[in-house]
């Protein structure tokens, strides 16, 4: 589904990217771990096409794409959750839920009824603002936006972050459940080593900008992984 293959980074002159790579395939969660500064978001740009790359291929759904517009990525298939979430404020949950139809057909039109079946919470509050919310609440608006545009590869970047427990696990549940429908690849940026032990199918841990540790579920139990990650 995605492959990214030996890509480098610049921003000005300071890389940020050095000779990635990293797999996503349909029916699995890939990781990126590492500490704070190491790439993972300038890394999940560089997918979605927030960032050019200099050097190196990506590749989804059998095309190259490393010179295709954000948008056309997002036509594609291709849904991102950034780091903070970025919903809109001022627009109601309805509202910042519909801004998911701009990259879809026009039968597509609709939110999956999925997205409440997942989130079940957003359906009592189609009528609040976005900025009402809680930080959770605002976390799973930013997935199930993305979920509108019927994504194939579905981004999600540090989505954890600064989330009450209760709301952890919803998510959680929800990054299972999409996993294992079996249709969608999963590329999830994490440093809470708990949450992602508990998820990923694969992974890989980058520092200065470089994968240093790969592997499968199995090389996540091990203390290696954990100590590249510790502050």
């Amino acid at each position: 589904m995605l492959t990214v293959q030996d890509i480098t980074l610049f921003y000005g002159a300071a890389q940020a990217l050095r000779g990635v790579s990293v797999e996503a395939k349909p029916g699995e969660v890939t990781c990126v771990l590492g500490r704070n500064g190491v790439g993972k978001s300038s890394l999940m740009r560089a997918i979605v096409g927030h960032r050019p790359i200099a050097g190196g291929s990506i590749t989804f759904d059998g095309r190259e794409i490393s010179r295709m517009k954000p948008y056309d990525r997002a036509r594609g298939g291709i849904a991102y959750v950034p780091q903070g979430r970025e919903i809109f404020p001022l627009l109601t949950v309805r509202e910042n839920l519909e801004t998911g139809y701009a990259p879809v057909a026009r039968r597509d039109r609709f939110v999956p009824d999925e997205v409440f079946e997942i989130f079940p919470v957003l359906k009592s509050m189609m009528h609040r603002r976005g900025g009402d919310l809680s930080g959770g609440q605002q976390q799973q608006l930013a997935i199930g936006r993305a979920l509108t545009t019927r994504p194939k590869l579905l981004v999600l970047d540090e989505p954890t972050e600064g989330i009450q427990p209760s709301i952890i696990k919803d998510i959680g549940r929800a990054i299972t459940f999409l996993r294992d429908r079996g249709d969608m690849a999963i590329l999830l940026v994490e440093q809470y080593f708990e949450f992602a032990r508990e998820l990923a199918d694969r992974f890989i841990v980058m520092e200065r900008g470089e994968v240093v540790v790969a592997g499968g579920k199995a090389e996540l139990e091990g203390d290696a992984v954990r100590a590249r990650m510790a502050i």
